[in-house]
């Protein structure tokens, strides 16, 4: 604990350098989160532990997002350990990231019963269209298709990585004659 004492000194939230992109967001993070509070009041216990604040799990759902963290036990502990993480989530050094199971318990039932996602996500419009970024007069979609991430571990596990369409097994053909099926087999 005395090393944490004086590290309280440092201002590790200088250490984010100014074009990183969590700082580049924070101000239009902030603003969609102005009232999220308000929006989650009705869900909170009376009763119990204290609940884990919403503001910090929304930042945290950002984090993940931004840097294709997949996993709550992965975010929790890049969290934990990685300052301008810390700085953009308001967490000081010595303040506890939430547990991932806690994390997971809250996203899946407090926050899916309430709007705030879609709250959260239409104040971002909102702001991008009061800045200028986005009109808002027409859309576009995405309907790239990609391989899927399973198929490349699961190779990857294997040890049978692919080059070529060539090494691929190729499916039978779909008219076969009842010889050609047998020695297939």
């Amino acid at each position: 604990m005395r090393s944490l004492a004086l590290l309280a000194y440092v201002p590790y939230w200088q250490e984010t350098p100014k074009d990183h992109l969590l700082r580049r967001i924070d101000c239009f993070v902030s603003a969609a989160l102005a009232d999220v509070h308000e929006q989650l009041g009705p869900y909170h216990s009376e009763i119990g532990r204290p609940s884990v604040d919403p503001e910090l799990m929304i930042r945290m759902l950002i984090i993940g997002y931004c840097y294709g963290l997949r996993s709550e036990r992965r975010l929790t502990q890049e969290v934990d350990l990685h300052l301008a993480y810390r700085w953009f989530c308001r967490l000081d050094l010595d303040d506890q990231v939430p547990h991932h199971s806690t994390f997971s318990e809250n996203r899946l039932h407090r926050f899916r019963e309430s709007d705030v996602f879609r709250h959260v996500f239409e104040r971002v419009v909102a702001t991008c269209k009061a800045s200028g970024l986005v009109k808002g007069e027409g859309f576009a979609v995405d309907a790239s298709v990609m391989e899927a991430n399973a198929s490349r571990e699961i190779r990857s596990l294997l040890g049978a990585q692919r080059t070529s369409d060539e090494d691929r097994p190729q499916p039978p053909p779909t008219r076969m004659t009842l010889s050609e099926r047998r020695r297939l087999r």
